[in-house]
């Protein structure tokens, strides 16, 4: 059964279970067994067409247009969340939130590039695509977390920086740069994860934390898997086989030591059950937290220092 009938199939027994349980309901008649046996179906079909995912499937699944964004898991997650505004310099970046909110009583300082849940809030949001000021915002409201002592929590979902005349001209790169270099020294626990697309130097901007997580089916690459393909070959209807070379899924970036942590999701994607997916964050969340407050500064500058030294596998061959 090829994945489009098998999507057909899946939406179809959803609507059918839907239908039986309003009817058991409605005429007080006992449907269990029949509504069990289309879940047990139902089920199996899942595993089948969700749990071996091509990488380019999972890049569709990191794009879906019902995927949560940031401000889904942060409502979720966090309590009591207040969102700042502005880098106080130049503007406020529609396309990262910021702000404070606590975790289990904890204040923490949370930043989440943010895609919008429409076209017209995409267009707001700038598809989740940060200008300077946004990556200088950020660093802003980093630097205050360090100075009040505030754990920091980076959500990355973005297909990378904006690269428009005005970003460029406004220093795109040295803003990223800037955040690169800063990261790396602040004097408090950082926990980077990406939820959606983790794209080029506009998602590791906010990448260089002590934990680096991913959700199960998001993705992270230096650039699109068309970009790669139109380097590569001229051709970027190619992308699928791209995407397989590229090793940009969680799966393989934990193999090869990129990432510390794959975030599980509900069969079919995060959009399936955001609760579910937001609860296995805030369970991911916790406990790396617990892990990096007990150390000293001098140990948390030191591992984060070496994490980054280390990190990747390689392999060397004779000539």
């Amino acid at each position: 059964m090829s994945g489009i009938n098998q999507e057909e199939t899946v939406q179809a027994l959803e609507l059918k279970i839907k239908e039986l349980t309003e009817l058991s309901i409605k005429h007080s008649l006992n449907l269990s067994k029949e509504i069990a046996e289309l879940n047990h179906k139902l089920r199996k079909i899942k595993r089948e067409l969700y749990e071996n995912l091509t990488s380019w499937e999972k890049v569709q699944l990191a794009r879906h247009s019902q995927r949560p964004t940031s401000m889904d898991y942060i409502e979720l997650i966090f309590d009591d969340f207040i969102e700042l505004h502005g880098d106080r310099n130049y503007a406020d970046d529609l396309a990262i939130i910021g702000g404070i909110g606590k975790l289990n009583g904890v204040a923490v300082t949370i930043l989440g590039q943010q895609k919008g849940r429409d076209t017209k809030e995409n267009i707001k949001r700038n598809f989740g695509m940060m200008h300077p000021e946004g990556y200088r915002k950020a660093l802003r409201l980093m630097q205050q977390a360090e100075k009040f002592k505030r754990p920091i929590i980076c959500l990355i979902d973005t297909p990378g920086a904006y690269c428009g005349f005005g970003a460029e001209e406004r220093g795109q790169g040295e803003a990223i740069a800037k955040n690169l270099m800063e990261m790396a020294g602040l004097k408090t626990p950082i926990i980077s994860i990406i939820i959606g697309e983790g794209g080029s130097g506009g998602a590791l901007a906010l990448g260089v934390g002590n934990k680096v997580m991913m959700l199960e089916n998001a993705i992270y690459s230096v650039l699109s898997p068309e970009g790669f393909a139109t380097i590569l070959w001229k051709d970027s209807t190619k992308a699928s086989h791209a995407a397989e070379l590229m090793k940009i899924t969680a799966k393989e970036l934990k193999e090869f030591g990129i990432i510390d942590k794959s975030i599980k999701e509900p069969l079919g994607g995060a959009h399936k059950d955001l609760k579910e997916t937001a609860w296995n964050m805030k369970s991911a969340i916790e406990t790396e937290l617990k892990e990096l407050m007990e150390m000293n500064t001098e140990m948390l500058l030191n591992q984060r220092y070496d994490k980054f030294r280390n990190i990747g596998a390689y392999r060397e061959e004779e000539a």
